[in-house]
């Protein structure tokens, strides 16, 4: 077991109780980006970007282990009748009752109308609980006030948590107030039952810790991603603190804002937009030995840097079909040429399969969808392009010098 872990503070707390108000809603921004970092390639996930408030702000380390956040509200909650000695009904006295099973909210691109679904859990919650008095004035004095507030719950510190809400080390104390952070790893009402008689009370400041499960950016469209989840709080309600403790806030609206900002960069090396298309062996093998050439072709290296989706097409200043041509000047003659590409590990098709000469069409079937597994940062790929022996053997026939063309590839984000 973990020892106890309390911080005393000698605060003197005046306190006007006032009527409750009327219940109404809170709203807070979760906000998460995705940005691909090219030295973490691996690591595909959202970053929340949401300011962090309470438990988290003060314990990093334990939130970063246990993958949590936590946002401070200004909820509080007044008694509407004493909290009577040793009560018979939790409902009656001090208890919580967290949403902490997991809840799926849609976000909706805000371009396209693409969707996705994130998913949120309660992971934690905290409060300051405050007296109409000192806690040593309600057990009957002669104690301190670490004695007194432990006395006036049935001799249980309130930095140790009932189960099934477990302990989380945060315990701070002035004569009337207590503040507490319980962790929630499971659902189910945690109490603590009063001892002596509480003529009122007030939880001040809610602080809860969350967790998040983003979706797979890699597969979601640059932009922003929106969606709000509401959290009921009250007797009965998601965030139930019993009959006796009302809050001023009815509702608390969570507004998702997932950023994606994909990369999708292709650079070609200097002079590789100026493709020449040569036999296997080059000119000067076909002028020694009088043998025609059976292709003529070339293999442009580039480098790709995705974390998106992408498609590829073809424009043509020629047209043969479906694919673009080169044309010789001066007498109009064209042939087609064959561009297809090979795209490195990392990034598949549609159905998860490797690039390998995937033939590039002016129509773009077969390249609609090309899809990376994880950030590919700046690996190589190939464009291939070929004239087949039937058109060489036309461009020989023809007595043309020279054929030219241009072929434009593109790589296209807006799948």
């Amino acid at each position: 077991m973990k020892p106890l872990s309390v911080a005393v503070r000698s605060v003197v707390s005046v306190l006007l109780f006032a009527c409750v108000p009327v219940a109404n809603a809170l709203e807070r921004d979760i906000t998460a980006i995705f940005r691909p970092d090219p030295s973490k390639p691996q690591e595909n996930t959202f970053l929340n970007t949401t300011p962090v408030s309470g438990y988290c702000a003060d314990h990093p380390a334990e939130c970063g282990t246990a993958k949590m956040f936590s946002l401070t509200l200004p909820i509080t909650f007044d008694s509407i009748r004493p909290i009577q000695a040793n009560h018979g009904d939790v409902r009656q006295g001090a208890m919580f009752h967290a949403p902490v099973n997991w809840r799926t909210v849609q976000v909706t691109h805000s371009g396209t109308g693409e969707t996705e679904i994130v998913e949120v859990r309660w992971s934690g919650v905290g409060l300051t609980y405050r007296l109409p008095t000192s806690a040593v004035n309600l057990v009957g004095g002669g104690v301190s006030n670490l004695t007194a507030h432990s006395m006036l719950w049935g001799n249980s510190s309130w930095v140790n948590a009932p189960s099934p809400c477990r302990y989380s080390g945060v315990g701070y104390l002035s004569s009337v107030d207590y503040t507490f952070f319980w962790k929630t790893p499971v659902a189910g009402v945690c109490a603590k039952k009063a001892s002596y008689l509480i003529p009122s009370m007030k939880y001040l400041s809610l602080n809860f810790a969350y967790e998040l499960r983003t979706p797979n950016p890699l597969k979601m469209s640059s932009g922003l991603y929106t969606g709000s989840l509401t959290y009921t709080v009250g007797p009965g309600q998601d965030f139930d603190v019993g009959d006796v403790m009302l809050p001023d806030d009815s509702t608390l609206t969570l507004n998702f804002k997932l950023n994606v900002e994909h990369t999708l960069k292709v650079e070609v090396p200097p002079g590789g937009n100026r493709v020449e298309l040569v036999p296997q062996e080059g000119w000067q093998s076909w002028l020694n030995s009088g043998r025609k050439p059976t292709r003529l072709f070339r293999d442009q290296r580039f480098h790709i840097s995705a974390s998106s989706r992408f498609k590829m097409e073809l424009e043509c200043q020629y047209v043969s079909g479906n694919t673009c041509a080169i044309s010789e000047t001066g007498t109009g003659h064209a042939v087609p040429v064959d561009v297809s590409v090979t795209l490195p590990d990392g990034l598949t098709d549609g159905a998860g399969q490797p690039v390998n000469r995937r033939r590039l069409l002016r129509d773009g079937s077969g390249t609609e969808l090309f899809q990376p597994g994880l950030y590919v940062d700046r690996r190589s790929g190939t464009l291939h392009f070929e004239v087949g022996r039937g058109s060489v053997e036309e461009m020989l026939d023809s007595g043309a010098k020279a054929y030219t063309g241009n072929i434009t590839v593109i790589w296209d984000s807006e799948v």
